[in-house]
């Protein structure tokens, strides 16, 4: 009895009961003997349980270590403002990402689940935009707070459609509060739903975190405040289905690996490449806004690199390859976006219409050699190069009009630049000499032009009255030394030429047989 219990109780009931336990030598007895039931106790243990993405986690300010100063007193009088009418309302998104990050965060975003029609009456300044997407800004003064409401979670195709798509007409889709192509892009989606179902709805993990100005709590349900202490970037739900329902978080991932200097998942990297044709289906102005953060995130150099490694490029700038292929194009578009990072982050001014010039310039150079050695005159040449590289790039990007007008400006500033001369002090008082000299010094720095053409304007600029006129005679010098083109005479002057030396002619004979006749006469 007593050699049955201690089986049993060891778990050596597998020993045939004819022999006995004393007859085994300890040091012998196999720990396999032993293993079974760890196995079968470790297999009747409970597993830990499975996060639900429906019900978040409360992160206390002890926790998350949120600086309320860095938190706009604007964005907090909206969710207040929404929480005394008895709603829901929470700062979401890049600012809570930014804020985690111990980062001022540019601008602020509320969720809600007030409709935008209450939010509207709730504040005096306010307007409902958008049609994809509604959404409330509310004014004050130079500073929008954009507001949305809680969208609720609705199925989407996860394969696109074999059939062609029809296109839907925009009185059917103003129609509609959800719609979507058959590659499964979501043109509407105004149906409301749970703040659960609304962080599912975003795009990843470190953007789905809600904060509450008033208890000064977090509620993440994805497990972003992790992938931020990660530094991690994870798409929400299948990274494939997501990017069909909208492209540009393709260029979106890009943006925040580049920005913040975190690592992109695989699984959600993964599809990029082989989704990279849908952004041909965005229209071309949301995609002109995309790349106008893309470059001005401070970090434009960094974020083209990763453009080109996922091949996102060839859909919003398609002539970046032929740029970077020259050695000249590719040192000066490194020189321009390095620039354009070091004033963004000095917190100084920068137009887009300059950045844009620098990313085509080399195509409207290519376009103006080609014209100019067809035999066309350098300026209409230019113009026409413009007008080229413009309209094609017009089919990826809608390049706003006020930018593409700056373009043409310091584009064509770059051949009077180059003449220097007399004409230079009426270029002081040209409107966008400053951009077209900036523009200039950057192709000598990249080796396209003689340094000493940026040099000379760069003194000019700094002298005073009596430096520049010898600055100018400086110049004149320079264009004298070059051999002058002879001057073609049209065919009117040259019969007019021709009939006053004939006549010359005449009149000399006419003198000298006079001359004759007097001579004669003595």
């Amino acid at each position: 009895m007593i050699k049955k219990l201690i089986r049993k109780l060891f778990g050596q009931e597998s020993i045939d009961n004819s022999a006995d336990i004393d007859d085994v030598p300890a040091t012998v007895l196999p720990a396999a003997e032993h293993k079974p039931a760890r196995k079968s106790m470790r297999k009747k243990a409970a597993a830990p349980p499975k996060r639900d993405p429906n019900v978040p986690v409360i992160l206390s300010s002890d926790i998350h270590g949120i600086d309320p100063t860095l938190i706009s007193r604007n964005a907090v009088r909206v969710t207040d403002g929404l929480q005394q009418a008895g709603h829901r309302a929470f700062i979401v998104g890049g600012a809570v990402r930014d804020l985690l990050l111990d980062i001022a965060p540019k601008d602020f975003d509320v969720a809600t689940d007030a409709t935008p029609d209450e939010v509207q009456k709730l504040f005096r300044r306010t307007r409902i935009i958008g049609r994809r997407f509604q959404i409330v800004h509310v004014q004050f003064g130079q500073e929008i707070i954009e507001t949305s409401t809680f969208r609720a979670l609705m199925d989407t195709p996860p394969e696109p459609a074999k059939e062609p798509p029809r296109r839907l007409k925009r009185g059917e889709l103003d129609m509609s509060t959800h719609a979507v192509d058959a590659s499964g892009r979501v043109l509407r989606d105004n149906v409301w739903g749970e703040q659960h179902e609304d962080a599912t709805r975003r795009d990843f993990t470190i953007n789905a975190m809600y904060y509450d100005p008033a208890t000064q709590t977090v509620l993440d349900y994805h497990d972003g405040i992790a992938d931020v202490r990660s530094r991690l970037l994870r798409m929400i739900g299948d990274p494939a289905t997501r990017y069909r329902e909208d492209p540009v978080r393709m260029l979106r991932v890009v943006r925040f690996a580049a920005k913040l200097g975190f690592e992109i998942e695989e699984a959600t990297r993964a599809p990029i490449k082989e989704l990279a044709d849908l952004l041909n289906d965005v229209p071309a102005a949301r995609l002109f806004d995309e790349m106008l953060k893309l470059l001005l995130s401070g970090h434009a150099l960094a974020c083209l690199t990763r453009l080109r490694q996922e091949g996102l490029h060839h859909g919003v700038l398609p002539l970046l390859d032929v740029v970077l292929e020259q050695p000249h194009g590719e040192k000066f578009v490194t020189l321009a976006l390095t620039s354009t990072d070091e004033r963004v982050c000095a917190g100084k001014g920068l137009s887009p219409g300059f950045l844009f010039a620098t990313l085509l310039w080399h195509d409207v150079q290519t376009r103006w050699q080609q014209f100019t050695a067809n035999g066309e005159f350098p300026i209409p040449a230019l113009h026409r190069a413009m007008d080229d590289v413009l309209d094609m790039q017009t089919e990826k990007l809608a390049i706003h009009k006020r930018f593409s007008s700056d373009m043409r400006e310091i584009w064509g500033l770059q051949h009077r630049l180059e003449k220097r001369g007399r004409r230079a002090m009426k270029l002081l008082e040209h409107q966008k000499f400053r951009a077209g000299y900036d523009f200039l010094v950057l192709r000598c720095e990249s080796g396209e032009l003689d340094p000493a053409i940026g040099q000379w304007w760069t003194d000019f600029i700094a002298s005073d009255g009596p430096g520049r006129e010898t600055l100018l005679a400086q110049g004149g010098k320079d264009r004298a030394a070059a051999p002058k083109k002879r001057r073609r005479c049209s065919n009117a002057k040259r019969r007019s030429a021709e009939g006053s030396t004939e006549q010359v002619s005449q009149n000399d004979e006419a003198g000298a047989s006079k001359k004759h006749e007097g001579a004669d006469n003595e």
